[in-house]
């Protein structure tokens, strides 16, 4: 690595610039805690605000007045992390939702991941590393080997090492690591995994940048169609194809196994209960479920890749709509010219001429694009008061149903041989079986064949039995008139306000019963 690169590295590249920001501690202590630790990878604007505003009032709160470290609102820290000269925070809509959302970069991982190397450790294991590089190394010479009989010797001489420390077992000698041993595998696994799971950002980032290249080709392409899409099936193709897309799909392959699932949560629950690892790991149970956190990650990765393709293939549909619209747009003018044409003697047609219509450009102003719409709080008072346990709960299902039909058959059979009858000749034909419901029912009937007229200048008495007492209702006189027919006679208009068709209560003066 030159000066130049390094140049160009500490000028342009976002995990430096993060480092050398004044508010580096913020960002690096809020966004590793936030997206890294707890391996979020898509979080809504509101969410990290409220969680931005809460970190920032513990930073702020022992400062004196006015001399804040973090003086700025939660807002404008997320707009300056997500802007071009940041690109901390990765700012996007989800389809179907106007409310952003944000997720970290892979430059906030590597300088997560750099400034907690930097920390000391009271243990650095060696060996275990020492045998990784070791098996490494054996796995790219014996799986290179092309020579059946070098192949051959190799399995063999595997075979009498496993065959010696069977032997060496069944005469009771069970070599077993000692603490030293355990600590430096177990933080070599610790730190693989932890590697493993921040790959996957950079994965899903690099799918989407070939994607966006791919797309600039497109929208910048002037060839045959049939070379385009031959290129553009080509890329999606080498993106499939290509070592990090095949190590990555092995990868998931693996990952989705059952078995191999179980397996890992048996091994990492064994491993965590030994007195070493233990008192190392200090119950770390983000270890105990990080193929979990794999999976997840390798789901969205996945998704990314999808959500990539589908929105491909719709942009290759609009640009095809939109190129056969135009060549239909372009028969039809030539045909209706042609037709408007047809008929012209030769001397007119040879002075026809054509223009050329002017060429515009369609600007896009930046406010034309719809504002952010906040969502309305509603408030809930959540103090309940707790009501009285004992009480006679057959109220609540002793309820009573007057039916307005069965009545209105009373009075048009009341009807049938006479003009008009009143409220209580109906009663005497048919008694109130439900008293009072029944009675205030009657004064609200609403029939085409007859009409209810209430007189509020006479009462009439309506009697009827509540078990073995009577009741007495005094009620103004209402009197049924049929509509129509022979016989039939207009009602009487009413002689005051008092008289219109109402609904009287139990409280109404006009109604009262004993």
């Amino acid at each position: 690595m030159n000066h130049d690169d390094v140049e160009a590295l500490r000028r342009d590249n976002a995990a430096w610039r993060l480092l050398r920001a004044d508010s580096a501690p913020l960002v690096l202590s809020f966004l590793g805690r936030v997206f890294i630790e707890q391996n979020v990878r898509s979080i809504g604007e509101a969410e990290l605000i409220s969680l931005l505003d809460d970190a920032l009032y513990d930073l702020n709160s022992g400062a004196a007045p006015g001399a804040a470290p973090y003086p700025r609102s939660p807002k404008a820290y997320l707009d300056t992390w997500s802007g071009v000269d940041a690109a901390w925070l990765r700012k996007y809509y989800r389809p179907g939702s106007d409310e952003p959302h944000y997720d970290a970069t892979p430059a906030v991982e590597k300088a997560v991941g750099f400034v907690a190397s930097l920390s000391g450790r009271t243990f650095v294991g060696t060996e275990s590393r020492l045998n990784t590089v070791f098996e490494l190394l054996r796995q790219l010479a014996v799986g290179t080997e092309t020579d059946p009989d070098v192949r051959l010797a190799e399995l063999e001489a595997r075979r009498a090492q496993i065959d010696a420390e069977i032997a060496r077992v069944r005469d009771g000698v069970v070599p077993v690591l000692d603490s030293g041993a355990q600590r430096d595998r177990y933080q070599q696994f610790a730190a693989m995994a932890a590697e493993l799971l921040s790959d996957f950002r950079e994965v899903e980032d690099n799918f989407r940048r070939l994607d966006r290249d791919m797309r600039e080709r497109i929208t910048g392409w002037d060839g045959a169609k049939g070379e385009l899409l031959e290129q553009v099936v080509g890329s999606r193709d080498s993106i499939a194809q290509s070592d990090q897309g095949r190590s990555f799909h092995a990868f998931y392959d693996f990952l989705l196994s059952r078995e191999r699932q179980e397996e890992f949560t048996e091994l990492i629950t064994k491993v965590q209960s030994l007195e070493a690892v233990s008192a190392m790991s200090g119950g770390d149970k983000r270890m105990r479920r990080i193929h979990y956190d794999w999976l997840e990650a390798g789901e969205r990765t996945q998704a990314t890749v999808r959500v990539l393709s589908e929105q491909l293939r719709r942009f290759l549909d609009d640009q095809v709509w939109l190129e056969n619209r135009r060549v239909m747009d372009l028969l039809r003018s030539i045909e209706g010219h042609a037709l408007a044409v047809r008929d012209l003697p030769a001397s007119t047609l040879a002075e026809l001429t054509t223009e050329v219509g002017g060429v515009s450009l369609d600007i896009v102003l930046p406010m034309e694009r719809p504002l952010y719409r906040p969502h309305s709080v509603t408030r809930i008072d959540s103090e309940v008061v707790a009501g009285e346990v004992d009480f006679d709960t057959s109220a609540l299902f002793d309820q009573v149903h007057v039916d307005p039909e069965r009545l209105a058959a009373s009075v048009r059979t009341a009807l049938a041989h006479t003009s008009q009858v009143s409220l209580p000749d109906v009663i005497a034909a048919q008694p109130l079986d439900q008293g009072l419901a029944e009675l205030v029912t009657y004064l609200s009937l609403d029939d085409p064949r007859f009409a209810v007229v209430l007189d509020s200048e006479h009462t009439d008495e309506v009697r009827w039995e509540v078990g073995d007492a009577e009741r007495v209702a005094t009620v103004p006189r209402v009197t049924f008139v049929r509509k129509g027919g022979p016989g039939a006679v207009s009602p009487a208009p009413p002689t005051s306000p008092a008289t219109a068709l109402s609904t009287p209560t139990p409280s109404d003066p006009a109604l009262e019963t004993s």
